[in-house]
């Protein structure tokens, strides 16, 4: 599984899956799979939600132990 921050990002956003996916152009299930990190974003879509959600990729996708715990 991928970790991610996109969840986190799109609520400080003010934000629905829906309205981020619309944004970003992408399917709001396969957004909804991202943000659980059931599904790997290629790419072009890291690119697309980032910009949608103003911040940078890195800080969407953190790079291995650089993330949010998994004492979810």
């Amino acid at each position: 599984m991928e970790t991610n921050r996109v969840k986190e990002f799109r609520e400080k956003a003010g934000l629905t899956q829906v309205e981020l996916a619309r944004r970003a152009r992408i399917a709001s299930p396969n957004l909804s799979s991202i943000e659980r990190g059931r599904l790997v974003a290629w790419p072009k879509v890291k690119h697309a939600l980032a910009k949608a959600l103003k911040c940078t990729e890195s800080e969407l996708f953190p790079p291995e132990g650089k993330g949010e715990s998994d004492a979810d």
